[in-house]
């Protein structure tokens, strides 16, 4: 699975809104959800590549993200600091 940096994902969820219907888990392609306790979870949130599926389908607005925004945020720093990094696992491409 794709990495991408870690603590700079902007997605964000108020478990006291989620009603744990399971849609941020069907629409989110790199599993970064899961149930507990009849609530959604973020379990991988490295692995959130900040796409908005989740958020675009949560019925109760229990999910939020700036698509894009710690991907790029990451590649900026890592421009400006001179190591390079992005959002890239090594070999298979950026985001």
């Amino acid at each position: 699975m794709m990495r991408h940096l870690k603590n700079v994902a902007t997605l964000k969820l108020d478990i006291e809104t989620c009603t744990g219907c399971g849609l941020c888990i069907a629409v989110c392609p790199h599993a970064v959800f899961a149930l507990a306790d009849s609530k959604a979870h973020i379990i991988d949130l490295d692995a959130c590549m900040e796409c908005g599926a989740c958020a675009r389908n949560c019925p109760v607005s229990a999910l939020s993200v700036d698509s894009g925004a710690g991907c790029a945020s990451g590649i900026i720093k890592g421009l400006l600091n001179g190591s390079g990094e992005c959002c890239c696992d090594k070999g298979n491409g950026c985001c």
